[in-house]
């Protein structure tokens, strides 16, 4: 795989051309890869997520003069993995990650995290090759870009916190949420939780969590603002 073009869109040539190679790698490739010679990327992924808060953090302590909870949550909103798959599809990672072949096929929730995480060992990666000024660049590049959005838009709220501050404000109670079903074996459950205000149902969501089906619950709830 040509790892050129890849440095080319982050702007980045690295000296270790082993370094990047191993940033891309999912532990899954090496399960069908036995005679692959680089580790997986799970340490750069390990030394990648503090570099990503640290920079993250400074960023916002110098330029925000919000208090110490609403910088934790704008901060929360840039790391998400999420946001950080996003972006990692945004750069094409997607194109260069070396993956099993079962792996390549999800596209759920499980692809995003290993996105994700192959973004933060991409920035671990930078920065053992680089030092920290060009690790600080690209994550001012890449991911500090999305900040005026997510303030714009309250992303830093998750839709759980947004619905229940809402909830607060028109009714002085608080939604709580149920689970409605489950289905499928232990290792690949899919959960459906309702939202509700009392006994009203406001809302319903599913996902392979009860936390990420929560999520679905309450985004559905302030889609239809029926309370």
């Amino acid at each position: 795989m040509d790892q050129s073009n890849f440095e080319s869109k982050i702007n980045i040539k690295f000296v270790n051309q082993d370094l990047l190679k191993t940033a891309l790698t999912h532990r899954s490739y090496l399960n069908e890869n036995r005679s692959y010679r680089l580790p997986h990327n799970e340490r750069l992924e390990f030394l990648g997520d503090a570099v990503l808060e640290l920079v993250a953090t400074e960023y916002l302590y110098r330029n925000f003069p919000n208090p110490e909870g609403e910088l934790t949550n704008f901060r929360s909103a840039l790391v998400n993995y999420r946001l950080l798959s996003t972006i990692a599809k945004e750069i094409g990672i997607e194109n260069f990650i070396y993956l099993s072949h079962g792996e390549a096929k999800d596209t759920g929730r499980a692809r995003q995290v290993i996105l994700a995480n192959a973004l933060e060992a991409l920035i671990g990666a930078v920065y053992l090759d680089q030092g920290m000024e060009p690790a600080k660049k690209f994550i001012e590049d890449f991911v500090l870009t999305k900040l005026p959005a997510i303030i714009n838009e309250q992303a830093y709220l998750d839709p759980k916190s947004k619905l229940q501050e809402l909830v607060q404000e028109r009714l002085s109670i608080t939604p709580i949420y149920k689970v409605i079903s489950e289905s499928g074996p232990d290792h690949a459950k899919n959960f459906v939780i309702g939202v509700y205000i009392s006994d009203r149902l406001i809302g319903e969501g599913t996902g392979p969590s009860k936390q990420d089906s929560e999520v679905e619950a309450a985004k559905n709830a302030l889609q239809k603002q029926d309370f």
